[in-house]
């Protein structure tokens, strides 16, 4: 079955079955390898994604839910204006091992899209991707040191 979805602002017709994972199909077909599977039950947040600007949780998200809806990866990021979230995270120097952290920045994206300066109860309550690392603390210092350039 074809189904085509808007990845980072183009189109792609996709030759897979609609229960697809989202996550399978960016990865294997589309080739953005950024997005990381962890759990393969939408726990730990690793192949978080923004679909309509709202975190997703792409493991379990079916390819057929996708269509006509706009979906930014990891590599997307920077063209919807999040260039700043990725700096800090660097400057913050948020990575440990790094595999989740692809993951905790588009969940980070879209906290600050919804939320432009958020709480820190904001970011307790809406953060919910895991981190085997624990870099809890510096995920909170990055997402407030956007939030305080806004």
């Amino acid at each position: 079955m074809g189904f085509t979805i808007n990845v980072n602002g183009a189109d792609h017709t996709l030759e897979v079955d609609g229960d697809t994972p989202l996550l399978w199909a960016l990865r294997d077909n589309l080739h953005l390898n950024g997005t990381k599977f962890g759990c393969g039950i939408s726990a730990c947040g690793a192949c978080t994604v923004l679909v309509d600007g709202a975190a997703v949780r792409s493991c379990t998200y079916a390819v057929e839910d996708a269509e006509g809806t706009e979906i930014v990866s990891i590599e997307g990021l920077a063209d919807i204006g999040m260039v700043a979230l990725q700096d800090a995270w660097v400057e913050e120097d948020v990575p440990q091992c790094g595999y989740c952290q692809s993951g905790q920045i588009m969940a980070a994206a879209a906290l600050l899209n919804e939320i432009p300066q958020p709480t820190e109860a904001d970011i307790d309550a809406t953060m919910t991707n895991i981190c085997r690392c624990g870099t809890y603390s510096r995920i909170k210092k990055a997402i407030n040191r956007v939030a305080a350039d806004q």
